[in-house]
């Protein structure tokens, strides 16, 4: 008899968990639209998905993102007693990041696919390349490319120089 780990050998980390309604446009959405829309727009892997007995919202997923895991379900507020995706509590408060081999063509991806643009992708003064996007879902993600090494003095410096001007202007 094998003895229950109170934390799974796989699982030694915070997992983001999302929770999935309505697209930012006001169409439908919903988990199972989720998962779609990260495999194609971000080549994530579907690891496991269960939907709510008798009906077809899910209540758990699983999505690989290279080594990293995210858990996802469809907005319950029947069972939680508020709503809690970004369409209804008006927009997100987290931003997830990754690394990309192509910060460029993954955030092209991603807006081919209905994301909107926050930040541009440009060099940053930290050593990526680096641009931000929020999902059709309301989720914002960052993206970079890890471009050059910068010594801790460097970047406090270059730090310096980019908050004295002020942020971009549109």
């Amino acid at each position: 008899m094998s003895e229950v780990q109170a934390i799974p050998g796989d699982r030694p980390y915070v997992v983001p968990y999302l929770t999935i309604g309505e697209r930012t446009d006001g169409s439908p959405g919903g988990a199972a639209d989720a998962i779609e829309w990260y495999t194609a727009a971000f080549g994530a892997q579907e690891m496991y998905r269960q939907a709510v007995p008798g009906g077809d919202k899910l209540m758990h997923a699983e999505l690989m993102f290279g080594d990293g895991l995210l858990f996802l379900a469809d907005d319950f507020p029947e069972w939680s007693g508020e709503n809690s995706a970004p369409a209804a509590v008006g927009g997100s408060t987290v931003t997830l990041h990754r690394y990309v081999e192509d910060c460029d063509a993954t955030i092209a991806a991603a807006v081919e696919l209905g994301a909107q643009v926050l930040m541009p992708v440009d060099d940053t003064f930290w050593g990526d390349r680096f641009g931000s996007i929020r999902d059709p879902f309301g989720h914002k993600w960052s993206i970079s490319t890890h471009v050059r090494d910068v010594s801790p003095e460097e970047m406090d410096a270059a730090a310096a120089e980019a908050f004295a001007e002020g942020p971009p202007q549109a």
